[in-house]
C-alpha cells in the first residue's frame, strides 16, 4: 500500500487531529485527505475522482454516514476502508479510536481480513431516457416531503406485477441498511453476508403489505403512478432528486462492492445487541 486516503467527519476537531497524527507517523506513504479535511489541515487539494483512482487503503474518521460517503466517493473502486468510530460504536465502523494505530499497522503489514458488502445500482428513468444512474451501499427512498399524500407505487420484479403500493414512500435496502430506515419502517434484519434487497413500502394503506426479501439478482422497478407533488428520490441519505408522476425507478445489485475491514473483537451479532439494546428491560 502505497496511499492512504482519510475521509473525516466534516467540522470535527478529533478527526482532523487524528489525520495529521496519521501523516506524520506514516511518513514513507502518501497521505491524502478528502476536500474538506485538505482545507481544514492546509493539505494539498485532490479531486474527488483522483482520490479514488489512487487510494489503496481508505481510512474513515467518524461514524456509519461518513463511511457512506466514503464509499461513494470510491466509486466501484474495491479499496479496503477502515472506519473508525468516533462515538459509539457503528454498524459499520468497527474500530474505536484507541485502537486506531495499532490495527492500522496491522492493515499495512498485510494482516486483515474484509467483509464484502453488496452495493445497489439505481437508476431514474424519466421519458425512456436514463436520468441518473448511481451506486448505493445503505438504501434508495421515495418518499414524499412536506405534503401529507399518499402515493401509487406500481411494483414489479423482472418485469412481473408485485402490487401497487399505496403508501408515503417505498424503501429498498441492502442488507447493510436493512438496520437504517429500513428497520424503522418495519422490515428485517438481514446478515451483510446474505446478497438481497428488502423491499419495504412506508406506512402502507393496505396493512396486509409488508416487507419483502428479494433475491439480489432481480431488478425491482417502482413507477410513479400518481401526480403527488414533493416527491423525492433519496440515495443513501447522501443526494436527493425531484421525481414526477410516471417516473420508473429500477434497482438491482451492483457489479461492484465495498470491502470493510474488519475488527476481529467484534462481531456482528454484538454489535446489534450493543445498538439496539437486546436483553435490556
Amino acid at each position: 500500500m502505497q496511499t492512504l486516503v482519510i475521509v473525516a467527519k466534516k467540522d470535527n476537531p478529533e478527526a482532523a487531529a487524528l489525520a495529521a497524527r496519521i501523516r506524520e507517523r506514516y511518513p514513507h506513504l502518501t497521505v491524502l485527505g478528502d476536500r474538506s479535511l485538505a482545507h481544514v489541515l492546509g493539505w494539498a487539494r485532490v479531486e474527488d475522482r483522483e482520490l479514488a483512482a489512487r487510494a489503496d487503503l481508505t481510512v474513515v474518521l467518524g461514524g456509519d454516514g461518513t463511511l457512506i460517503y466514503a464509499a461513494r466517493l470510491l466509486g466501484g473502486r474495491g479499496v479496503p476502508i477502515l472506519g473508525v468510530n468516533l462515538g459509539s460504536l457503528g454498524f459499520m465502523t468497527e474500530i474505536p479510536v484507541e485502537e486506531l494505530f495499532s490495527t492500522l499497522d496491522e492493515v499495512l503489514a498485510g494482516r486483515f481480513q474484509v467483509d464484502s458488502r453488496m452495493k445497489l445500482t439505481c437508476r431514474l428513468v424519466r421519458g425512456g431516457r436514463v436520468l441518473i444512474e448511481d451506486e448505493i451501499l445503505n438504501d434508495v427512498v421515495i418518499n414524499k416531503g412536506a405534503l401529507a399524500r399518499i402515493a401509487d407505487h406500481e411494483t414489479s420484479i423482472d418485469g412481473v406485477p408485485i402490487t401497487t403500493y399505496k403508501a408515503d414512500g417505498v424503501i429498498l435496502a441492502t442488507p447493510t441498511g436493512s438496520t437504517a430506515y429500513s428497520l424503522s419502517a418495519g422490515g428485517p434484519i438481514v446478515h451483510p453476508s446474505v446478497d438481497c434487497t428488502v423491499l419495504s413500502p412506508i406506512c402502507s394503506h393496505a396493512l396486509t403489505q409488508r416487507s419483502i426479501v428479494v433475491p439480489a439478482d432481480r431488478v425491482i422497478r417502482i413507477t410513479l403512478r400518481s401526480e403527488t407533488a414533493d416527491t423525492y428520490l433519496t440515495l443513501d441519505g447522501q443526494t436527493g432528486h425531484g421525481l414526477q408522476g410516471g417516473d420508473c425507478i429500477e434497482v438491482v445489485r451492483s457489479a461492484n462492492r465495498v470491502n470493510l475491514v474488519r475488527n476481529p473483537r467484534v462481531a456482528y451479532f454484538s454489535i446489534l445487541r450493543q445498538k439496539l439494546h437486546w436483553g435490556e428491560r
